[in-house]
């Protein structure tokens, strides 16, 4: 069994315009502060990191690296959540997700697409630079306005949406094989990927693609009412990255999981800061050691009641004490004794 690092903390919620929010250095150190050990990087955002830079110089990186460093962290992985997602757009959501995109190629969905896939290969080997093994996006939706069937879908919809959706991604996810860093989904409602089946049905599309990866996050499973302990026993071996989210479930006789299109607040389905929600981490930190999970374990701070700078403060304590120092021994190793073949034959009876 192996040790899980962090604590870590996802900067893209806490990006701002005031000190300590709008600089790489100042976050960094505002982040080490707390006692966080690594941040992982949001890449639309300019102010951290540029991308194509970091692409096509190691120079720029090292540098980059160095200066994080000395701030206290170090860097986890990079992030291109918003850049993932417009690899694939159904045309239902063009006006909404065109905002991901650069301003000259807003309405012009076969540019943007491009440049999506483009950016993402800069990301491949902008963490080869940085040394980094994981990296962690959206899919993107082709087929998610069928989510539930009605009108039912035609025959054959679903795995054309999964085989266009794989096309896009292979040349992808063949350039992260390249540069030896694996490429983790955050499994989401919204995106084509959103629970285990949907992320079995993308990773035979790909032909089980040895890149093909998962990042874990609880709050998510919560909010679709999802076992998410079992899915650990499903696909531990593909997860590569987890975010440290808490969620809560509260349904009612009026809403459910769908959340009759309220606000955050008011949805039976709501993110929380860690601890005041209802995912079951200890369980969760305790199956991720027995599975050898080695990646960083990384505050994501969504909360619609708590304000984000003392989630953050209470996160980094929530996480180091919930990482687990796997043992080097067996409890019972005290009662143990030399291998005796004489006496291991004796008590198998021959």
């Amino acid at each position: 069994m192996t040790n899980i690092q962090g604590p870590a903390i996802f900067l893209a919620q806490f990006m701002g315009d005031t000190a300590p929010f709008n600089s790489l250095e100042s976050i960094c150190k505002w982040a080490a502060d707390l006692g966080y050990v690594g941040v992982q990087i949001p890449t639309w955002d300019s102010r951290l990191i540029d991308l194509e830079k970091a692409a096509n110089s190691k120079d720029y990186c090292d540098d980059l690296k160095g200066r994080v460093e000395a701030c206290g962290v170090q860097i986890t992985e990079l992030s291109t959540h918003l850049q993932g997602q417009l690899v694939a757009v159904n045309p239902a959501y063009d006006a909404m997700f065109d905002a991901f995109a650069p301003e000259h190629l807003r309405g012009n969905p076969k540019a943007r697409t491009e440049w999506a896939i483009q950016t993402l290969k800069y990301a491949a080997k902008a963490s080869q630079n940085l040394g980094l093994n994981a990296h962690v996006t959206f899919s993107g939706a082709l087929i998610w306005h069928t989510v539930y069937p009605w009108p039912q879908r035609p025959a054959g919809l679903v795995e054309a949406g999964f085989k266009e959706l794989a096309h896009r991604w292979l040349p992808i996810l063949n350039e992260f094989d390249a540069c030896g860093v694996d490429l983790c989904y955050e499994i989401h409602p919204g995106e084509d990927l959103h629970d285990g089946v949907t992320f079995e049905r993308f990773l035979e599309a790909t032909g089980n693609h040895n890149r093909c990866h998962i990042l874990y996050d609880p709050s998510h499973f919560v909010l679709q009412q999802l076992d998410y302990l079992q899915y650990i026993d499903f696909y531990h071996e593909r997860i590569k990255m987890f975010h440290v989210k808490d969620a809560e479930f509260n349904p009612t006789g009026k809403s459910g999981v769908y959340g009759g299109y309220q606000g955050w607040a008011e949805r039976p389905g709501r993110f929380r800061s860690l601890g005041d929600g209802q995912v079951d981490f200890k369980s969760i930190f305790s199956k991720l050691a027995q599975y050898n999970y080695t990646g960083w374990a990384v505050l994501e701070w969504e909360c619609c009641i708590k304000d984000s700078a003392q989630g953050a403060k209470e996160g980094a304590p929530f996480i180091q004490n919930h990482i687990i120092k796997v043992t080097e021994r067996a409890f019972d190793d005290f009662a143990g004794a030399a291998v005796d073949e004489n006496l291991l034959k004796s008590i198998i009876g021959i």
